[in-house]
């Protein structure tokens, strides 16, 4: 019986002294892979030394611009309803006499004009008013005869409604203090009130809803009872 000689082969070992460096690198990765996930609930490790901020993930080079504020491009354009004719107080023609090329003799075309609307404060926001009874003499009765005051009026007393609604929606819906509230009417609205003057203010609006809210209880009550539902 002849044995064969073997031969070794160049790339045989080659690939083989590849493969040993391969499993040195993954059992390293493996290591370090798993020194990375120790923390103090699997370990020994004290929790101050648990990372409880991931680094940020390395850039790929590519630098993202400053995002623009407003619409961004393809964005749908949005525009406010421009004002109807009747809300509209004033209205101001702008036109050329000559033309300011040539100087030639202009005429006022019928296209559509361009167009700025505008909305600012009346540098008095407040209308005061005065209302007065006369006195009037009876010769024959030897009196004097004062004419009454509206009972709307009187009831209203300082501040009107449009006012009073003013107040009550910066103290109700708006949540302002009666120092604030009196500011905003000594500054904007040009009226000084006083504190305790709002505080009454307040209310009695408080007072008018609660008499509106159990006038509306009421007629429940009786449109219920109409119909054969007992209202507890």
């Amino acid at each position: 019986m002849t044995e064969r000689a073997t031969t070794s082969c160049p790339n045989c070992e080659a690939l083989g002294h590849k493969v040993d460096e391969l499993v040195d690198r993954i059992e390293t990765l493996e290591a370090a892979l798993a020194k990375a996930k120790k923390n103090s609930s699997n370990s020994s490790k004290r929790p101050s030394s648990d990372i409880t901020k991931p680094p940020k993930p390395q850039s790929s080079g590519k630098k993202k611009g400053k995002r623009k504020q407003g619409a961004q491009p393809g964005h749908p354009r949005h525009e406010r309803e421009p004002f109807d004719d009747a809300e509209i107080d004033s209205f101001f023609d702008y036109y050329y006499d000559l033309c300011p090329d040539c100087g030639g003799k202009l005429t006022i075309s019928d296209e559509k004009p361009r167009i700025v609307q505008q909305a600012d404060m009346v540098p008095n926001a407040t209308v005061i008013s005065e209302h007065r009874g006369l006195g009037c003499w009876c010769e024959h009765c030897r009196k004097m005869h004062y004419a009454p005051i509206h009972e709307d009026v009187r009831r209203a007393g300082l501040v009107g409604p449009r006012l009073t609604t003013l107040v009550a929606y910066l103290k109700g819906a708006c949540h302002c203090s009666f120092s604030t509230i009196r500011k905003f009417l000594r500054d904007v609205v040009q009226i000084k009130i006083s504190r305790g003057q709002l505080r009454k203010l307040c209310a009695k609006v408080s007072d008018s809803l609660d008499v509106m809210v159990h006038r509306e209880l009421e007629s429940c009550r009786f449109r219920f009872s109409d119909v054969g539902v007992v209202v507890v």
